[in-house]
Order: C-alpha cells, then sequence, then structure tokens
C-alpha cells in the first residue's frame, strides 16, 4: 500500500507545471539575426500572461505552461513586421528553449534564462 502511495504522488508530482514566473533574458536567432527581449512572466496554474520588452516593442502576452512545455504569444505592430509572434519550448530549471514563429518573417531559435 505504501508503494502505491508513492508512486501517486510522484505521479502527481511530475505532472505539476514548473513555476515560470519571473523575468526572463532571453537570445533569439531568426535567420541569422539576434535579439535580446525580455519577458516578464506570471504564472497561474497552467496559464501564463506578461509583457514583451525587445526590438518589436512592447506587448502582452498569454500562453499555457503544461508540465514542462510552455507556449506563448503576442501581436506586434511595427514597421518590421505586424502580427502574431509565438513561442513553444521545453522549460528545465530556470531555463527554457525552444523555437518560435515570426509570421512572415520567419521562424527562429530561443533560449532563456530566468533573471
Amino acid at each position: 500500500m505504501k508503494s502505491v502511495i508513492a508512486v501517486v504522488i510522484l505521479a502527481t508530482g511530475l505532472a505539476m507545471a514548473a513555476d515560470i514566473s519571473g523575468t526572463w533574458n532571453v537570445t533569439v536567432e531568426v535567420q541569422g539575426n539576434t535579439g535580446t527581449p525580455t519577458f516578464v512572466l506570471k504564472q497561474d496554474g497552467e496559464k501564463l500572461t506578461g509583457t514583451y520588452s525587445g526590438l518589436l516593442g512592447d506587448a502582452p502576452i498569454t500562453g499555457t505552461i503544461k508540465g514542462d512545455q510552455v507556449e506563448w504569444s503576442f501581436d506586434v505592430k511595427s514597421d518590421q513586421v505586424t502580427g502574431k509572434v509565438t513561442y513553444r519550448g521545453t522549460v528545465s530549471g530556470a531555463k527554457m528553449s525552444g523555437k518560435l514563429s515570426l509570421g512572415d518573417l520567419g521562424e527562429g531559435t530561443w533560449t532563456g534564462t530566468r533573471k
């Protein structure tokens, strides 16, 4: 019986989303160009909200985190791009990484570290 309880507790712990609330410094690479935006994320269960600050201006973000999988997006209107920017990736402690889509500007990769 004790081993069954231990397995249930372990499985429950593994299913919980990582807490990624806080400020994240991110490095983005798209078609050989790099950028260093900052994200301030607030997590409420699996729901993410926050802000983007970077080359494309400032924008509110919305997204989700499920286990170690994270996704968020924001809309931009600037001289360089208009549309939705979407980040998808994996969380590992105080680090995240993944791919992003910049609409017509293409796709790229990103890595982030919690400040």
